[in-house]
């Protein structure tokens, strides 16, 4: 079969699919990678047919003022965020359009998009071929079991009103109505029962839906449909890894203490500048030395010294697993990665769904409780720091996960679900 796979979202919502394909290519099907254009290298390198959507909303992050914006504002700032969005997707719907019907994805037996590119469950509609929802995170299929993890809500809600808050996912429908409206009607298509709802095929069945998460971290809800699935973490096989040499490792005996990964992706709160420096202080404050990621505007450029070692964006697989603990903000991709380590964390969330795997981590208890934007102090940062490295229950704690997620293989189950799918309906 031929997979056209689409997704919009930074890094950790481009590399599992990269996983997909290349699980999928093992198995000798087809796959064609649509995702923004700054991803090309990222996909190509894997081995992956690279198609380039443009970067669209992305570019709101490139500042990131926005985004700090959001972090420490409040709902003024979400209202004003979500009214550029939609003309941010127009270049996205003729590109994802363009890929499935005369470019690399055409002929293409299924369409799989994570549900952000907006354009994926049309695509597949106007193609005549089936979609299926692919995720990071259990983002669309409403539970009693826990809130929306689109937002940071609290924990102790009712049951019934945990079910309740997943109306948070109708808020694409309303933001990128009129758009997608208008792609449809060009198309020839007609209004679809439940509007634009990716959990419902055009005739208003179940579609299928692959949640790239370990149960070791959130475990099936037992009201979810049989279309819904938590298959396991999708982790990409590097064609080849080139690092910089990194000094030392966890608990070197050079005496200098334990090292600790910074990185807070393509996060940036307010001030870039500062929160580099806060960042050298608490890590020197909690008598730890740093491995910083610059990442995607996240933190700003600093000098490598004898305690904080500079290293710009660094492959997660392979530094990880040397850290005596990793500091980040969140991100579904990152969180991943830091769980498959098997070392404890330190999650401070900015935004979406971010405070969720923070809680979740906590909960885990491989994490101490995560530090939202507004809470990040220095000293608050230098006692999670000390507390990360020191305790050794939760040092246990993440090992032991770390070897549940390492024993399964996501991506494989994943596959085997799609086959089934496409082999059912021929």
């Amino acid at each position: 079969m031929k997979v056209l796979i689409l997704t919009l979202g930074t890094r950790g919502d481009v590399q599992p699919f990269i996983a997909l394909a290349q699980q999928l290519q093992a198995r000798g099907h087809e796959a064609v990678l649509g995702a923004p254009e700054r991803f090309a290298d990222l996909v190509t390198t894997h081995g992956v047919r690279f198609a380039g959507v443009d970067d669209g909303p992305l570019r709101v992050l490139d500042s990131g003022s926005a985004v700090g914006d959001v972090a420490a504002g409040g709902l003024r700032e979400r209202l004003a965020l979500m009214r550029r969005m939609p003309a941010l997707f127009t270049r996205v719907f003729e590109d994802c359009w363009q890929i499935a019907s005369v470019g690399p994805g055409a002929g293409a037996d299924v369409v799989v998009h994570n549900g952000q590119i907006v354009a994926g469950q049309h695509v597949a509609e106007n193609l005549g071929v089936p979609a299926v929802l692919a995720l990071p995170m259990p983002l669309y299929v409403p539970t009693r079991e826990f809130a929306w993890p689109g937002q940071q809500l609290p924990s102790w809600l009712p049951a019934g009103v945990n079910r309740a808050t997943y109306v948070g996912m109708k808020a694409p429908a309303v933001m990128f109505g009129r758009t997608v409206d208008r792609w449809r009607a060009e198309w020839g298509l007609p209004r679809r029962h439940g509007r634009h709802d990716p959990l419902r095929d055009p005739g208003g069945g179940r579609v299928l839906v692959l949640h790239a998460v370990s149960q070791a971290v959130v475990p099936r809800p037992a009201d979810w449909p049989p279309s819904a699935q938590i298959t396991g973490y999708w982790f990409a096989d590097r064609q080849s890894v080139t690092t910089d040499a990194l000094p030392g490792q966890p608990a070197s005996a050079d005496g200098g203490g334990p090292w600790v990964f910074v990185g807070f992706g393509s996060m940036a709160g307010p001030d870039p500048a500062a929160a580099t420096q806060e960042i050298i202080a608490a890590l020197r404050m909690a008598g730890v030395r740093g491995v910083l990621a610059a990442g995607w505007g996240g933190l700003s450029e600093a000098r490598s010294s004898e305690d904080v070692f500079l290293a710009g964006e660094v492959p997660h697989e392979t530094v990880f697993p040397q850290m005596a603990a990793v500091v980040h903000h969140g991100g579904a991709g990152t969180t991943a990665a830091a769980v498959r380590a098997g070392v404890p964390q330190v999650v401070c969330p900015f935004v979406a769904d971010q405070p969720f795997w923070g809680q979740r981590m906590h909960r885990l208890g491989v994490a101490p409780e995560p530090i939202t934007q507004p809470r990040l102090t220095v000293p608050a940062l230098a006692a999670a720091i000390r507390r990360a490295v020191s305790d050794q229950r939760m040092s246990d704690a993440a090992r032991r996960l770390g070897d549940k997620v390492r024993a399964e293989n996501g991506v494989a189950t994943a596959v085997d679900l799609l086959e089934q799918a496409l082999s059912g309906r021929r």
